[in-house]
């Protein structure tokens, strides 16, 4: 049954609560608080602005957190000429890049990060090829 499971896992199953009918969503001190508040919004916005036009920081603040998202900083992109030549290469033009502040640091670990990546996928592309020239030792397809 169910309740040897429970023992021994100490735990309700998934997506089975321990108390189904429990206490209903919104009744508890927070719920009630809210529904008294509910009613008096529009009112509290409209002071809050008024506050806010008339000089209030901290009403401006609270106004501004609430309704607009904080500002991020974003990197400009920065083009650069990469070598024809190997992996490594291109990898020392990214450093020589960041060390002459052509690039920023950030962006400099991201393109290493990429080079990273695409030695990684180059590494498994010619493993693939050399299992199967192994595998066809004829070279018959």
């Amino acid at each position: 049954m169910t309740q040897t499971s429970e023992k021994q896992s100490g735990r309700w199953p998934r997506g089975q609560s321990g108390n189904p009918r429990g206490r209903t969503r919104g009744t508890g001190e927070v719920g009630k608080l809210r529904a008294s508040i509910a009613q008096h919004i529009p009112d509290i916005i409209t002071k809050l602005v008024e506050q806010a036009k008339g000089g209030d920081a901290g009403a401006a603040r609270l106004l501004l957190e609430r309704v607009l998202p904080p500002v991020k900083a974003t990197e400009q992109a920065t083009p650069i000429d990469l070598p024809a030549g190997t992996l490594a290469d291109q990898g020392r033009a990214v450093l020589a890049a960041a060390g002459a502040g052509v690039l920023a640091p950030g962006q400099a670990a991201q393109l290493l990060t990429g080079l990273g990546a695409l030695a990684k996928l180059i590494e498994t592309d010619e493993l693939a090829a050399r299992i199967a020239a192994l595998e066809n030792p004829h070279g018959k397809t």
